[in-house]
């Protein structure tokens, strides 16, 4: 007789999920720890379909332009200088004076020659915050990241390509809490320059509306974790690299999507997407790290600047990471 669906809770020291299906009539154990992964992974696909929703609607709102593609390199940058400010005096409902700015370089330099195509893009960022009750200056900001993308075109909007992606961090990076005894801030390093680096090289296959519209899927990507081997730690808990070494190879699947619109006049929406999937060690897991980035243009020279990254690698963290940045921004192109 097929048994019908239901959970049962055992109520246990450690509790599991009895889930019986309709092809046994032993049940499945699932720990509240593997649910809970489960149910993070499911929130991650909902996240990536609302993003991808609110850009195909974006683009369907937007003509496409008629002009033809140049050909020879084009290049493009923008150098920016965010600020952030807060003062108090005497005031009542409470509040810490703080100063913070960032500074950010975005630049493409980008190749288009018959069928080949060719589209580099470099980014760094680095950011200070001081607050009044810290002994410490930390960071707002701190990357470094190279993208590579070679096609050489196979039909409409398709390319045959490989491509290479490269970032690390600028400075140390710590860890803040708070001395059991005297109760005083402290900090312990935890990161550093090239610890950790991601390399990540593959072929695959490219669809390009535009220099501003991209999607990549490379089925066999190759990714090497860089480390140094001081900061390592046992079960391979610092960045997934066993201890005592300062490499970890991984093959994988690897999708990275790049989509700028004007959402409207003098406001722009930059969207990154990099998914990646290691072959090698559970390949449920899936490596996100997304980059939204808009200017609301003033003039010339300011602008209204908010940066939102989110990153989940079960390796660094195991949790959603996010980082947020808001201010008034200086900016240069050129």
């Amino acid at each position: 007789m097929v048994r019908p669906v239901r959970p049962f809770l055992c109520l246990k020291r450690n509790p599991q999920i009895n889930f019986y299906t309709p092809f046994s009539n032993k049940p499945i154990l699932i720990s509240h720890f593997k649910l809970e992964k489960r149910i993070i992974r499911m929130k991650k696909v909902a996240m990536f379909l609302c993003i991808a929703g609110f850009g195909l609607a974006s683009l369907s709102a937007q003509e496409d332009k008629k002009e033809p593609p140049k050909e020879g390199w084009t290049t493009k940058g923008n150098i920016s200088f965010l600020l952030n400010q807060a003062s108090f005096s005497n005031w009542i409902a409470g509040g810490e004076n703080n100063i913070s700015g960032t500074l950010g370089l975005n630049y493409d330099f980008n190749y288009l020659k018959g069928d080949w195509t060719w589209n580099n893009k470099v980014i760094a960022s680095y950011g200070l915050v001081k607050t009044e009750g810290s002994e410490f200056t930390k960071k707002t900001d701190d990357r470094l990241e190279l993208n590579s993308l070679l096609g050489k075109k196979a039909g409409k909007n398709l390319f045959y390509s490989a491509f290479l992606n490269f970032k690390t961090q600028f400075t140390k990076g710590y860890v803040f809490s708070k001395d059991a005894v005297t109760g005083e801030e402290i900090r312990t390093e935890r990161t550093n320059f090239f610890s950790p680096a991601y390399l990540q090289f593959g072929p695959g296959i490219l669809w390009k509306k535009n220099d501003n519209f991209t999607v990549n899927f490379a089925p066999a990507t190759s990714r090497f974790i860089f480390v140094n081997s001081d900061f390592t730690l046992p079960n391979d808990a610092y960045f997934g690299v066993e201890e005592g070494k300062s490499t970890r190879y991984e093959l994988g699947a690897s999708l990275s999507a790049y989509f700028k619109f004007m959402i409207m006049e003098n406001v722009s929406f930059e969207n990154i997407l990099n998914l990646y999937s290691n072959y090698l060690e559970e390949a449920q897991n899936i490596d996100l790290d997304y980059q939204l980035n808009v200017v609301m243009k003033i003039n010339k020279y300011l602008s209204t600047n908010l940066a939102v990254q989110t990153i989940y690698d079960d390796n660094a963290i195991g949790r959603l990471q996010v980082r947020q940045v808001f201010g008034l921004g200086i900016n240069y192109g050129f």
